[in-house]
């Protein structure tokens, strides 16, 4: 932001006042998005008190869907069914979010999202259709600021906090997050959290 301002006003025949606004606008919503995750991190690390209450997971992951395709992604949402747990809505939100980001990123050309009940626990399954995460990596992505290779090359715009925030809600809400190889051949998210009573 401050080179492009700094080039902006040496040289304003290089720019245009709408170029400018539109690097503050895109690195601004960047950093905003930066600060909220580091928020959100800290105060799952102090163990802060969250609202709670009964949440639909299959709401929250309609919605992803929604989003995805109305950014243009072909998401397969037929597999989501109606399940309950019990947590804070916003940062469960989270999950399904910043696990539905993830897939897009990394997606060749699809995505799948899934809501079931297995016994106790709610799961939610969240695939792509792109290169997958090496075993040898999938307890290392959920660090912070952790980005693979090809998540560097693919998108300058992450930060490495999205998986570290979904490991830390899923661990506050009572339940685990584990990668394994999806069925669509790339990484497939599998979130299970204990049912709402």
């Amino acid at each position: 932001m401050r080179q492009h301002a700094e080039l902006a006003r040496a040289h304003p025949e290089a720019t245009t006042l709408d170029d400018l606004a539109e690097v503050v606008t895109e690195e601004g919503a960047r950093m905003q998005d930066l600060v909220e995750g580091l928020l959100v991190l800290t105060r799952l690390d102090e163990q802060a008190p969250h609202r709670r209450g009964t949440v639909d997971l299959d709401d929250l992951a309609l919605a992803e869907v929604a989003r995805l395709r109305a950014a243009g992604v072909t998401v397969d949402g037929s597999a989501i069914t109606a399940v309950q747990v019990t947590g804070d809505e916003r940062l469960l939100g989270r999950i399904a979010r910043n696990l539905a980001d993830n897939a897009a990123r990394h997606a060749a050309s699809r995505i799948a999202v899934g809501v079931a009940r297995d016994g106790a626990d709610a799961v939610m399954t969240v695939d792509d259709d792109g290169s997958g995460i090496p075993a040898s990596e999938r307890e290392r992505v959920f660090e912070r600021f952790v980005r693979l290779d090809e998540g560097r090359a693919r998108d300058a715009g992450g930060s490495g906090l999205g998986l570290a925030i979904v490991a830390g809600v899923v661990r506050a809400s009572g339940g685990t997050v584990s990668i394994g190889d999806s069925p669509l051949g790339g990484a497939r998210f599998t979130v299970r959290l204990p049912v709402a009573d």
